[in-house]
């Protein structure tokens, strides 16, 4: 529950950001029939996302069973590629991320062109929203338990939609660096456990061959079919019996994404003023 809730809290809060950005910019500018042109791009984008996760589920149902570990191996390695890349993107268009935005709503409505609008909005969260569902497809394949992690998406999302709304209507302040970076580290963690399970299902679709040497016998701990072995299984991707390859993976992973997450940059001090003495004798 604790991954899906965090995927569709995160997913769910950067879509609703960019959208009420938007909106809050169209409605200071008392644009409110541009706003409606906005929730039908958004719209447009949930339905597709919701039929590609439907549809990504239904094929995979549908095949054999090693055509299914292949499958599910090419999803998990595309859900860590998705996040990974999510993660170095906020990290580099957070801080300019309102400005930019209203920059390029204002520049559609002297342009006279909903349709850019629309399109902005569609493109917002539909690049979100099928984030949201290949990494929530790849977490409920390695979840034992689909109620409550099907649970902890919709009340993540939920969440994010709430917290939207309350920024969109100015109540609600959040400090989005640590939110940001809490969630990131959580991602990190749920992107390297996907990775080990990808290399798992890569070995039983017979791709992988090598490092499939047992690291520990963790039977103990990971116990199959117990609520421990859900909670370590489809958080971390630690199975009863780790292999070298499936080790290895999630450390030259975790450990550099982490450091990026964490890593703050040293601020650039800001220039000293020059005196009026040196001013006048220039």
């Amino acid at each position: 529950m604790l991954p899906t809730f965090v995927i569709g809290l995160r997913e769910g809060l950067e879509a609703a950001l960019i959208v009420g950005i938007i909106a809050a910019f169209l409605a200071g500018q008392g644009r409110r029939d541009a706003i409606r042109q906005l929730w039908i791009g958004v719209a447009a984008a949930i339905v597709i996302c919701l039929g590609v996760g439907f549809g990504l589920n239904a094929l995979e149902r549908s095949l054999p069973q090693r055509q299914q570990e292949q499958l599910e191996t090419v999803i998990g390695l595309i859900a860590v590629s998705m996040v990974t890349w999510m993660i170095f993107w906020m990290r580099k268009n957070a801080r300019h991320l309102k400005k930019d935005l209203e920059s390029a709503a204002g520049s559609a409505l002297a342009r006279g062109s909903a349709r850019a609008l629309v399109v902005m909005a569609f493109l917002a969260v539909f690049r979100e929203g099928f984030e949201t569902a290949v990494f929530l497809l790849s977490v409920f394949q390695s979840s034992t338990n689909a109620v409550t992690a099907s649970f902890g998406a919709v009340l993540g999302i939920l969440l994010a939609s709430a917290l939207g709304y309350g920024i969109y209507r100015g109540g609600v302040r959040i400090n989005l660096q640590k939110f940001f970076t809490v969630t990131g580290s959580v991602l990190v963690v749920v992107a390297g456990g996907l990775l080990m399970t990808a290399a798992h299902t890569a070995h039983e679709a017979g791709w992988l061959d090598v490092g499939q040497g047992t690291v520990a016998d963790l039977t103990w701990l990971v116990t199959p079919g117990t609520a421990q072995a859900a909670l370590i299984t489809g958080v971390l991707g630690i199975q009863p019996q780790p292999t070298v390859a499936e080790v290895t993976v999630w450390v030259l992973y975790v450990v550099p994404m982490l450091f990026v997450v964490l890593w703050k940059p040293r601020r650039k001090p800001a220039a000293k003023p020059v005196p009026d003495e040196v001013r006048s004798a220039a």
